[in-house]
């Protein structure tokens, strides 16, 4: 990964996560106390934020510092101890999370686990009161599954297909060097980037040429010598991504280097919802282009498909961004751009169906770890208010007990 990418995913913004806990942390943790009936006015009804106990924290391979310390932040915050899985791909960060990790937080409280696929699947066997793992939707199910036995709540952040719907009337340079960015970033291996462009066959002409200047302008004529192109983090990850070029034309790129698991930026025209690019979550430099008539046959392109983890949407028209965030379900959304929503910890971050389960990111991430304990704390005197729910019961009872308990619905209209 670029040096530049690195510091702003796994440095920049895991700070951002920090800063904004330590700034708030006071507020979040305080008992909130929330409405009260009747009866209990003057009783103490709130909210205690209690920590689960033991959380554990499974992280992946493409961002292994940013994946595994955001969530750990908000679990430390809320009070737990936690046993961190890194993965086990990435060799260099696990070795230095595992060495690292121990010499600033309690040994006793926090743990790092090293670990294979044979000893994870052992390390699940244990009870935790919490799993937060990423990674994608078939390991998930593995995880659910681990968790059930336990009865132990689960946080699921997976991947999908994200969709990207450009609408005839918007401004294509602009438009090919968002996506360009958002899909090249980290060489594509990021579960939010748009993993296919949805357009017009018009639109489709006019944005390849954009989408070739862009790619130019971000990397130079050859990306293999640009500092600023990263490199697939595998070799079982190459081959699987480089398999799908097969899908549609090459219209740009489409260079691979088996020996620096190097894929050019590439795009790939006319790709038909059959081909193997759209039959999964591409994790790589390849951007496919369906072409779709309209925005409502891109509406129903997305809807015929499980909900995804983002969706993007560009038009000049905010109407038509409107549209396809009402029409559509997915975990994010960002109108006009891409990947930044995620950048926001005042947003909530997380899939919905087979993109996810559960949310975090700043107040997000405190209270995904937090118990959220209801508590009413009652008068010991007055037991004469009482006596209206003890037998004997009464029909003048149930009355008087209806109207000091029942809750009115706010503007109700009055039969004369």
């Amino acid at each position: 990964q670029p040096s530049f990418e690195a510091y702003f995913t796994e440095i920049l913004l895991c700070k951002n996560e920090l800063n904004g806990t330590l700034n708030n942390l006071s507020h979040w943790m305080k008992d909130e106390h929330v409405d009260k009936n009747l009866v209990t006015q003057l009783d103490s009804a709130f909210i205690r934020k209690d920590p689960y106990g033991v959380v554990l924290i499974i992280a992946p391979w493409n961002y292994p510092i940013h994946l595994f310390l955001v969530p750990l932040i908000g679990a430390i915050a809320a009070g737990n101890c936690v046993v961190v899985k890194p993965s086990e791909t990435t060799k260099n960060s696990e070795r230095l999370v595992a060495e690292m990790l121990s010499c600033y937080l309690d040994n006793d409280c926090f743990a790092v686990v090293t670990a294979s696929v044979q000893e994870t699947t052992r390390l699940l066997e244990n009870k935790f009161d919490y799993i937060f793992f990423t990674g994608t939707p078939s390991v998930g199910r593995i995880i659910m599954t681990a968790a059930a036995k336990h009865l132990t709540p689960v946080t699921l952040e997976l991947g999908g297909k994200n969709p990207c719907y450009v609408s005839d009337t918007c401004d294509v340079q602009n438009v090919a060097q968002r996506v360009a960015w958002g899909r090249f970033f980290n060489a594509g291996q990021t579960c939010i980037a748009p993993d296919y462009i949805l357009c017009s066959v018009e639109m489709q002409e006019k944005l390849m040429p954009a989408l070739r200047e862009a790619i130019t302008e971000f990397f130079g004529s050859n990306p293999r010598e640009s500092p600023d192109f990263g490199r697939i983090v595998g070799d079982k990850q190459f081959r699987r991504v480089r398999a799908l070029l097969c899908s549609g034309r090459v219209a740009i790129g489409g260079q691979t280097d088996e020996k620096e698991r190097y894929i050019a930026p590439t795009v790939l025209a006319d790709v038909l919802p059959s081909d193997p690019a759209m039959q999964e979550e591409i994790f790589g430099p390849i951007l496919p282009i369906v072409v779709v008539a309209n925005m409502d046959e891109a509406i129903d392109f997305i809807n015929a498909r499980p909900r995804p983890l983002a969706i993007y949407a560009f038009s000049c028209d905010s109407k038509v961004v409107n549209q396809v965030l009402e029409r559509t379900s997915s975990g994010g959304f960002c109108g006009n751009d891409t990947l930044m929503h995620v950048t926001l910890t005042s947003l909530p971050f997380g899939g919905i169906g087979s993109s996810g389960l559960g949310k975090y990111h700043g107040k997000f991430t405190f209270d995904t770890f937090s118990h959220h304990r209801g508590c009413l704390h009652r008068n010991m005197g007055l037991e004469a208010l009482n006596a209206l729910r003890y037998p004997p019961y009464t029909q003048q009872k149930l009355g008087l007990l209806t109207a000091t308990f029942e809750i009115k619905r706010k503007g109700m209209c009055t039969l004369l």
